[in-house]
């Protein structure tokens, strides 16, 4: 992102986020790192579930707190007939709008493309959903364990025939997230060449689909799993691979090209390994156990003492603490606070710099904590036309 005293990328461009939970926050909050202005519709009773979503930090749910910073809030009750009214008078200052509702559900509450489009044609009308708008899968409830285990995803993070582990990061909800923000962007570009909007349809199974390419390939090409070596990347080789050291830590070995492992080899004291980075069968397994016993006779200090100045790809494996405390992310500006919180930045720099070594003050941004519940509802209602005296009515009623 450009310095804090210049406008930032999507500065003008206006988002209206009636999304809940993941991945729509996450989408939205590329989108408002990089200068959007996005506004969150929230039910008037208590908001998006994430702000009550356990574990509590000083009154607030710490995933809404650091996935809605550079937002605002705004309450409607989707569910009431009222509320459509507003919600057109909303959307028609908006040039976004993005939902996370099953197919059926966005068509009862009237927020579907076709409702929405039909009235706005320039909006860019973002979804996504479990499983897209069509297919027999639409309506369908899942969460993102579902959708890495109905995609392979879960299988392919084993390769010893034992039960996949439950996953602890949401890779599903987290790609789907990013595909939706270069879906809008993409769209947001195509209106200015031709003046139309359009609708960004991101299925959260799909983009568990799309982290195969790797595992899959024999089978997308045609090839028979038997047949050509694949990359040795599974686990079954020396070369990339997680080490256990004398002290019980990890290290992370990725010694793909022949020049790394070679240097690992010889750092290490057993050239007489190099040679047999492409070994099969037995042998190969033998090269993995004696690289584990050798791993085991230092500690991960020592050994990443001993390779302080060679190339080879051999890094400790971080715990988080370990990893939100990284120099390197310090000085390339990767983590922001607004003081009472830390937040990972979004990892998109952009500078008007030709020298990429600016990079850290690139990612200087202003930082505003997340929105109370609704403390923007009448400042947007007003801007839509919405008057003091129907907004009365509104909140009267629970609309608002």
């Amino acid at each position: 992102m450009p310095s804090s005293g210049s406008a930032r990328p999507l500065a003008g461009v206006h988002v209206l986020d009636l999304t809940r939970l993941l991945p729509g926050a996450y989408a939205t909050l590329l989108m408002a790192d990089l200068g959007a202005d996005v506004v969150k519709i929230e039910d008037p009773r208590g908001g998006d579930p994430a702000r009550t979503m356990p574990p509590i930090v000083g009154g607030a749910g710490v995933y809404f707190r650091l996935l809605n910073r550079n937002k605002r809030s705004v309450t409607l009750d989707l569910r009431s007939p009222d509320a459509a009214s507003v919600l057109d008078a909303l959307v028609r200052r908006f040039d976004v709008v993005v939902e996370s509702f099953r197919p059926k559900t966005s068509k009862r509450l009237g927020v579907d493309a076709a409702t929405l489009r039909g009235r706005h044609p320039r909006l860019i009308y973002a979804s996504i959903s479990g499983f897209g708008q069509s297919g027999p899968y639409a309506d369908r409830a899942a969460h993102d364990i579902n959708y890495e285990a109905l995609s392979g995803m879960l299988s392919a993070t084993r390769n010893d025939g034992q039960a996949p582990d439950v996953p602890r990061t949401l890779i599903a909800d987290i790609g789907a997230a990013m595909y939706a923000a270069s879906g809008i962007l993409a769209a947001l570009f195509q209106r200015e060449r031709t003046g139309e909007g359009a609708t960004v349809d991101v299925a959260i199974h799909e983009a568990a689909l799309s982290w195969l390419t790797f595992p899959a390939a024999q089978r997308l090409v045609g090839a028979s799993p038997e047949g050509p070596r694949e990359l040795p990347i599974y686990g079954h080789d020396a070369c990339y691979n997680i080490y256990l050291t004398r002290d019980d830590r990890y290290l992370a070995l990725g010694a793909l090209e022949p020049k790394f492992w070679t240097g690992f080899c010889e750092r290490a004291g057993r050239a007489d390994l190099a040679s047999l980075q492409d070994a099969h069968g037995d042998e190969r397994a033998r090269v993995l156990a004696e690289v584990r016993a050798l791993m085991r006779t230092r500690t991960r200090d020592e050994w990443l003492a001993l390779f302080a100045d060679t190339d080879v790809c051999l890094t400790p494996v971080n715990t988080v603490e370990e990893a939100l405390a990284d120099p390197h992310l310090a000085t390339r500006g990767a983590l922001t606070s607004d003081g009472a919180s830390t937040y990972i930045t979004t990892p998109i720099v952009m500078s008007r710099d030709a020298d990429a070594s600016t990079v850290s003050r690139a990612r200087e941004m202003p930082v505003t904590p997340p929105p109370a519940l609704g403390v923007h509802t009448d400042a947007e209602l007003d801007a839509a036309g919405i008057g003091q005296a129907r907004r009365a009515d509104l909140r009267s009623r629970g609309i608002i």
